[in-house]
């Protein structure tokens, strides 16, 4: 079963409660997309537009410690000012 996290928002942000951390992070999502792919005379693709019709975020896991169900939300400093 897969628990989704918040993402965070103009007010908030993710922070590891092990160690602290509040740069990096590895995340994964799933997305349903649409997109406009253009195809050039060679064949290559290229995504000219893309419209995301829904987006879940499975799971967040701190690049330092490592750690995946310690991350919570915080307010962004000066948030709300």
């Amino acid at each position: 079963m897969t628990t989704t996290v918040p993402q965070p928002t103009a007010d908030t942000r993710w922070r590891c409660t092990l160690c602290g951390n509040l740069t990096r992070f590895d995340v994964t999502r799933s997305s349903r997309v649409v997109e406009y792919v253009h195809l050039d005379l060679a064949g290559e693709p290229k995504v000219e537009e893309r419209e995301v019709l829904s987006e879940t975020i499975e799971s967040v896991r701190c690049r330092w410690c490592s750690a995946v169900d310690q991350i919570e939300l915080v307010d962004r400093p000066g948030a709300g000012s």
